[in-house]
């Protein structure tokens, strides 16, 4: 990595992001990142900015999966994310896809670890062999939603002083991490 990808930036860093998300993390914020994302100066700083209350974790994924891919694929770019205000549920998804040492957020700011949530109504109804497989696949669908949920959460505590288990424990009953204390835990670079 360069003296960049790895520098702490001060506050003056984040005066003008090139990329401002707010709101919902859904397919209309996946369109409106992409589209910033094609303008963005092929060298230099990228700053990622993020205000959301939740949203869509697939989506989530996706966008990060992108800054994962464009970061390794463009070093020259430094993708840093600046959280503001709340970054809940799907934003810290987000978040977990960038590295560590590019994780910033405002004074004040609260993220929001959580557990995937799931709503459906399972009908058995049928021949029995077609009512197991039909329960069957939602228990596959719960537990391969558990694996994916925790891999982001073990891209987000990576190189952390947060454990897996604390993560596991805290998370099914909304955890709220306040910016300093992301700080303290390692979870983030800086508060600016």
């Amino acid at each position: 990595m360069t003296d960049l990808a790895t520098t702490p930036l001060p506050p003056s860093a984040f005066l003008a992001p090139a990329i401002l998300l707010s709101g919902s993390v859904d397919y209309q914020m996946y369109a409106d990142f992409r589209q910033k994302l094609e303008t963005v100066p092929d060298n230099g700083l990228i700053v990622v900015e993020l205000t959301t209350l939740g949203g869509d974790p697939e989506v989530a994924r996706v966008m990060g999966e992108d800054i994962r891919f464009l970061s390794e694929m463009s070093p020259q770019r430094r993708f840093v994310f600046l959280g503001k205000a709340a970054v809940y549920s799907a934003g810290t998804t987000f978040l977990s896809f960038f590295a560590t040492e590019n994780r910033y957020l405002t004074r004040g700011t609260r993220l929001m670890i959580h557990e995937r949530k799931m709503s459906q109504t399972v009908q058995v109804d049928g021949p029995l062999t077609t009512c197991t497989a039909s329960l069957k696949a939602v228990l596959h669908e719960i537990e391969e939603s558990i694996i994916i949920q925790n891999e982001g959460f073990e891209n987000l505590i990576r190189g952390s002083q947060v454990t897996m288990d604390e993560v596991l424990e805290k998370a099914p009953a909304n955890w709220y991490v306040e910016a300093h204390e992301a700080l303290r835990l390692g979870l983030i670079a800086g508060v600016i």
